[in-house]
């Protein structure tokens, strides 16, 4: 990228020449150079770029994929690791293994959906890290795909061509930036989360229930509540979950593919980048660069951040409102089963719909790092409506809605959570002729 010119004061070619980043180019080395005029550096002359972009891509590990899942899974365990994590006793694990059982028992008389558990877990916080990998690798690849991609696709092909090696440069550094921010929302997420169901998406292969008992302690400490209704509580919301995504094949595709349209909507703001880069890079010593603290503060700074589209926002809604459903549906069951036999139980709700409303320390870093906030805003509007439906209408009927995702409650329904399907005929009122022609009317539309 440079040459013998480096050192004579004449400029060494502009990769960006004749695209929309020689703007970008500029800045970045007349911000390196001292000033917007270049002229600030050493001797007044432009560094060797061949040197600069060495040291830059020497920080920068090769991998497939836009991010280097390695480095995240590393740091999430390095995170995880700051804290003591021992793993599950045989004691521990007998006590889930048995408030699964007892949970499943008791939600058989609040839900038509069977069991879906067939195997339950105690795990400790780098096991949870381990365990839900694969699934996180599916949420969270396409926004560094299309993050990555971005780049490209902003510019025209002709130019495209031309500033082929700083775009992937560009690429990597993103990749490089969403996996230390990945890593860490990792673990830290590692020593908050209470079972594998807790963000609301099933993180691990269907059937796998399983619970962080270390966490459980955690969650348990001040709450002056018995340490097993603790773990029976959380063992009831664990195994509706499981019931949930087990008896609704289509809701785990759904919700990955909110997140997927969520990443579809990222739009490249060059001019915002621009200026980002000129904030950035003015007065960096060029030397700083070959520091892998320096370039990583550099990163962090913000000169790679992509600004959440309109599509993205609307994306992120539809995601936060099927997240409320499957949470304000657990949260109703659980409270059906619960019901005369746990007095401790509106205590612990109570404190369950605090700390997923508001989201803990953990959720929060994640949705500032990653973009996403995966948790629902208006659990307690969804738990109202779900249960008003059963009320009215009947377990089958609440649980129907579940059939295809056009019956599903919208953010409109939340606002007015009594009022969903109040005009609805009983299913009892129904022939079987007769609903099917309502279930149709509302798959059409009408």
């Amino acid at each position: 990228m440079a040459d013998d010119r480096s050192g004579s004061g004449e400029d060494p070619q502009n990769p960006f020449k004749g695209t929309p980043f020689e703007q970008l180019f500029g800045q970045m080395m007349g911000g390196m150079m001292g000033g917007p005029g270049g002229a600030g550096g050493p001797g007044g002359q432009m560094p060797d770029l061949g040197q600069l972009f060495g040291q830059l891509q020497s920080l920068l590990q090769p991998h497939d994929g836009p991010l280097n899942w390695e480095v995240a899974t590393d740091l999430a365990r390095k995170t995880v690791a700051r804290e003591p994590d021992p793993t599950p006793t045989g004691t521990q694990q007998d006590r889930v293994k048995d408030a699964l059982v007892l949970a499943d028992h008791w939600l058989d008389a609040t839900t038509s959906f069977p069991s879906g558990v067939t195997t339950a877990q105690a795990w400790s916080r780098a096991e949870w890290v381990v365990q839900t990998l694969e699934v996180w690798k599916v949420l969270v690849e396409p926004i560094a795909r299309q993050s990555v991609d971005a780049l490209g696709t902003a510019m025209p092909p002709e130019a495209r061509a031309q500033a082929g090696p700083i775009l992937g440069f560009l690429g990597r550094a993103i990749g490089a930036v969403l996996a230390n921010q990945v890593g860490s929302g990792l673990g830290t997420l590692a020593t908050e989360v209470l079972s594998v169901s807790d963000v609301g998406v099933p993180l691990a292969p269907a059937g796998r229930a399983a619970i962080v008992p270390a966490n459980v302690a955690a969650f348990a400490e001040g709450l002056d509540v018995p340490d097993d209704d603790v773990l029976l509580f959380l063992a009831l919301r664990e195994a509706a979950h499981q019931r949930l995504f087990a008896g609704v094949p289509w809701l785990r595709e759904h919700l990955v593919g909110a997140v997927t349209a969520y990443a579809e909507g990222v739009e490249l703001n060059i001019e915002g980048i621009q200026q980002r880069v000129e904030e950035q890079m003015r007065g960096l010593d060029p030397s700083a660069l070959g520091n892998p603290e320096a370039m990583q503060e550099l990163l962090d700074g913000g000169m790679f951040d992509l600004p959440e589209s309109p599509a993205q926002k609307a994306a992120l809604a539809r995601l936060e409102t099927t997240l409320a459903l499957v949470e304000g549906w657990v949260d109703e069951v659980v409270g059906q089963a619960a019901e005369g036999r746990m007095p401790t139980f509106a205590k612990l709700q109570e404190a369950i719909r605090r700390r997923r409303a508001t989201g803990g320390p953990a959720e929060q870093t994640f949705a500032t790092l990653v973009g996403l906030e995966l948790r629902p805003r208006r659990l307690r509007d969804a738990s109202t409506l779900w249960g008003s439906l059963r009320t009215r209408q009947g377990t089958e009927a609440r649980d129907g809605v579940w059939m295809h995702p056009d019956l599903l409650p919208t953010a409109e329904d939340l606002d007015d959570p009594l009022g969903f399907r109040e005009d609805a005929a009983k299913p009892e009122e129904l022939s079987e002729a007769d609903f099917d022609a309502e279930l149709r009317k509302l798959l059409d539309g009408e």
